[in-house]
This record gives C-alpha cells, structure tokens and sequence, in this order.
C-alpha cells in the first residue's frame, strides 16, 4: 500500500478530484496549506503600498491506495495539474509506503481497508 502526497494549486483542486474518480480512487483527504518552492512568493500592491506574499496558498491532498494504482493515479495527476506544458508552482507528488491501515468501523486491515 502507499500514500500519495501532492502539493497543487487551489484551482486544480476539483479537476484532480474528478480525474482520481474516474480511475476509481473512492477517498481523498485535501487541506488548505501556504507554502513556497521555486516560486518564492511575490510582490503584491495594497492601497498604494508595496508587500512580499512568501507563503502561497497551496492545496495538500493525501490518498491511500494500492500498490497497483500508484502509476494511474500518478499519471492522473500530472495530467490535471500541469498547464501549458509545465510551469513553476505546478506542484509536487510525494509517495510513501504505508505499513497498515485500518477501517475504523469493519474492523478491516490492509489493501481491504482502502
């Protein structure tokens, strides 16, 4: 089993959703995060005055799934966040294996509780 960790922009949010259903992953957990990579924030103007923005709202989603649905889901989220061939702040995709998971309610374990 593995968890999938991706960094994206706000906007991609509903298209990755969309995108990880059609290829059957049933259950995704998404939290609003600031963050910078190469980015490095940027410059705003307010009334008339200058301020630097370092932390950009990012969106940070978690998804357990199976060892055979990594490179789908992978694929599947490349192809809904990167624009225009690909551009800073596109976002990255962090996995990781998972020793165990657990259904609360069934009582289930492993590749079933996901």
């Amino acid at each position: 089993m593995k968890m999938v960790t991706v960094i994206i922009q706000p906007k991609r949010l509903d298209s990755v959703r969309e995108g990880l259903s059609e290829i059957g992953v049933t259950g995704i957990t998404a939290t609003e995060v600031k963050g910078f990579g190469r980015q490095k924030g940027h410059t705003e103007l307010y009334r008339g005055a200058e301020y630097v923005v370092e932390f950009l709202p990012k969106v940070k989603l978690e998804i357990a799934i199976t060892d055979e649905q990594v490179e789908r889901v992978i694929e599947s989220i490349i192809v809904c966040c990167k624009v225009n061939g690909g551009s800073i702040g596109d976002g990255k995709i962090f996995v990781s294996s998972l020793e165990q998971v657990i259904r609360i309610r069934t009582g289930e374990t492993g590749p079933d509780a996901v």
